[in-house]
């Protein structure tokens, strides 16, 4: 894989549309998918990006497009039914009425099962990258959804009774801030600790930045330096494991 551009940068994938996909149980997910160039029929590895509690926004479409640019087929499930937050009050409101068990094993899974299919190889690969409440679900998706060979989690985290990192086997990487009080320093501690216990090898990684430090729509929060050493180690990390 390209190491693709700083998270600054703005780039475009060769063909991104809005999608709808099939849902274990029979029924279909919307989402946006973002291919990569030529990916058609090639055996491209997929990403599915997990959006934060605003919804699936410009922000996550972006991200997406990054990731084909990076040699990704890459698909944003709409978790919230096509409901993008306006505030932090919405936000939160819309976060505590998700079904997270639904979300994993239904519109998560569903996606990781459609780019395996837009693959069309019986090795194609396929991993998941979540922020904030995305971040969480991508532990989520790393414990409880079939055909994930990778996961990288930026700053959130479940709880342990619905998906215990102890239970992670697969590679996983971590990208979390040191001024974050909600996915705080000690609860990354928690999880390592949990992993490590485990005979597990996270990859791990802790910057001096606030909670949603990628989210480059936040100037108050976004740190540059942060989010393109994070950006530059998902995608090594990524490369190495859905090569």
């Amino acid at each position: 894989m390209s190491n693709g551009t700083s998270v600054s940068a703005s780039v475009s994938a060769s063909a991104s549309t809005s999608v709808s996909f099939r849902r274990p149980d029979g029924g279909t997910t919307n989402g946006y998918l973002a291919m990569a160039s030529g990916a058609a029929n090639s055996g491209k590895p997929g990403v599915v990006v997990i959006q934060e509690w605003w919804g699936l926004n410009d922000h996550i479409r972006a991200v997406a497009d990054r990731f084909a640019a990076a040699g990704y087929n890459a698909l944003a499930p709409d978790l919230y039914e096509g409901r993008v937050a306006k505030n932090a009050d919405e936000a939160g409101h819309m976060m505590n009425g998700l079904d997270f068990a639904g979300a994993t094993h239904q519109d998560i899974r569903g996606a990781v099962n459609h780019l395996h299919e837009l693959g069309s190889k019986l090795d194609t690969k396929v991993g998941v990258v979540g922020f904030c409440m995305g971040g969480a679900l991508t532990i989520a998706a790393a414990v409880h959804v079939p055909g994930v060979n990778a996961a990288v989690c930026f700053y959130g985290i479940p709880p342990a009774e619905f998906a215990s990192p102890a239970a992670i086997n697969i590679p996983f990487q971590g990208h979390f801030a040191n001024r974050d009080d909600w996915c705080t320093p000690a609860a990354v501690d928690t999880l390592e600790t949990a992993m490590v216990r485990a005979k597990l090898s996270p990859d791990i990684h802790r910057y001096d930045a606030d909670h949603a430090f990628f989210n480059t729509t936040r100037p108050e929060v976004f740190e540059a330096a942060a989010a393109n050493l994070a950006w530059q180690r998902t995608l090594a990390f990524l490369g190495e494991h859905l090569a």
